[in-house]
């Protein structure tokens, strides 16, 4: 399996295994032998160290060998290698090129990984999963979203959601977004790992990745977390709303790290959380905010033009500011029928939560509600259904509601199946 560089016709990979063996046997380089297996060993955490290159750059270095391969230019990509593999001892797959680029100067390399039979033999697995991490990095890196597209998910988002992450597990990737007032941008993208069964989680334990849109509820301090999650950890609110109504369980899903002797993990390596090497994590730490930063994680991302979507939300939005009017006119049951029969709000029915709904009309006493700072992301797939937050304040007061509703999409209507206040 030759791996398909930048370049169309491209020349077989040079290079081979020297400093492999090791790599591929699980033991990595000779500094890592001082670790036990990730959560394993009831010794006192381990400092992850803050490594020098930040945001993807270890990545992009690596690609730049890619192309000098891909050029011929062997002796440069060698010297990068060496510069790489030295920063990032523990990167295996930036290793694996080195050896290639190595043995390559002794004998033709047929293969990406071209190791010694016995040794492809024993380690064919590891072989196979660093193989299609590099295809993974490779192909999310050429086949870049179009300039000025963004993920179909982000109809509208408030400004006091600075950022915003969208994975595609497809492409082991994450990008994270800039929110102006010009709207989203891409900041940065970085490679991750999924689940080992892979996306589509129903279930505690079924070692899948969850599919949806999420918010991150907290920032997990390091030094209460084990070697095992490397940098630190960022709970997502799986399961959410939607999640609960569809009888999903499991908890405990995070963006967290890798530990002090593995750079990165392959495609499918988790328990069901989404892993970043270390110095990418770190960067999102520092750049996103707890609670108001959306993850959508979806199997596939669709990049569309934003004015794309407009058409496709007004029905939408029109139905969001008829609701409002309904409640600013104080009529109960004109409110109800913006509900679903088997609406719920934290544990309460539709009957139940009715005398609070109808205390929220008394208390406006027809004054005209206005939704501040509203946000709203539509997931597709058996359903059609809208994560909607928003700031509820009635004329004349100072302060109100944070609420955040689920919305679906019934015989053409919108209607609420979830409200609760954040």
């Amino acid at each position: 399996m030759k791996l398909k560089l930048w370049m169309a016709g491209t020349r077989t990979l040079v290079g081979g295994p020297l400093l492999l063996t090791l790599v591929l046997i699980g033991t990595g380089p000779a500094h890592a032998l001082n670790h036990k297996r990730p959560g394993k060993s009831k010794a006192p955490r381990q400092e992850v160290a803050v490594v020098k290159d930040t945001e993807g750059v270890a990545e992009a270095r690596l690609i730049e060998i890619y192309k000098l391969i891909a050029q011929a230019q062997n002796r440069d990509a060698l010297a990068r290698a060496d510069r790489l593999v030295e920063d990032f001892p523990s990167f295996q797959l930036a290793q694996l090129v080195h050896g290639d680029l190595l043995a390559g100067q002794t004998r033709p390399i047929k293969v990406f990984g071209d190791v010694p039979e016995a040794v492809a033999r024993s380690s064919s697995a590891a072989l196979a999963e660093l193989r299609e991490e590099s295809q993974r990095r490779v192909r999310a890196l050429r086949e870049r979203p179009k300039e000025g597209t963004l993920p179909s998910q982000f109809l509208a988002l408030s400004q006091k959601s600075k950022h915003a992450i969208a994975i595609d597990a497809s492409r082991s990737r994450l990008y994270l977004f800039q929110n102006s007032p010009s709207g989203l941008s891409l900041l940065a993208d970085y490679y991750i790992s999924v689940g080992k069964a892979g996306t589509s989680k129903t279930m505690e334990g079924d070692q899948r990745t969850p599919l949806g849109v999420y918010y991150i509820t907290s920032n997990l301090d390091p030094k209460s977390l084990k070697d095992f999650y490397g940098s630190g950890a960022l709970p997502i609110s799986y399961p959410n709303i939607l999640d609960s109504k569809r009888g999903k369980t499991g908890s405990g899903i995070w963006l967290h790290g890798t530990p002090p002797s593995q750079f990165s993990r392959p495609p499918q390596a988790t328990d069901g959380c989404v892993v970043l090497a270390n110095p990418d994590l770190q960067h999102i730490i520092r750049t996103v905010e707890v609670r108001t930063t959306p993850v959508v994680i979806a199997s596939q991302l669709n990049w569309v033009v934003p004015q794309s979507t407009r058409a496709e939300s007004k029905p939408f939005e029109d139905t969001l500011h008829g609701w409002r009017n309904a409640k600013t006119s104080g009529n109960l049951q004109q409110v109800l029928t913006y509900y679903t029969p088997d609406f719920n709000s934290n544990g309460k029915t539709l009957e139940q939560w009715t005398p609070t709904l109808k205390t929220e009309l008394d208390q406006t006493q027809g004054r005209t509600i206005q939704l501040k700072d509203v946000s709203y992301l539509r997931w597709t797939d058996a359903a059609d259904t809208m994560v909607v937050t928003f700031g509820e304040v009635a004329d004349g007061t100072r302060v109100g509601w944070t609420k955040r509703q689920y919305w679906i999409r019934q015989e053409n209507r919108w209607k609420i199946f979830f409200e609760g206040v954040i």
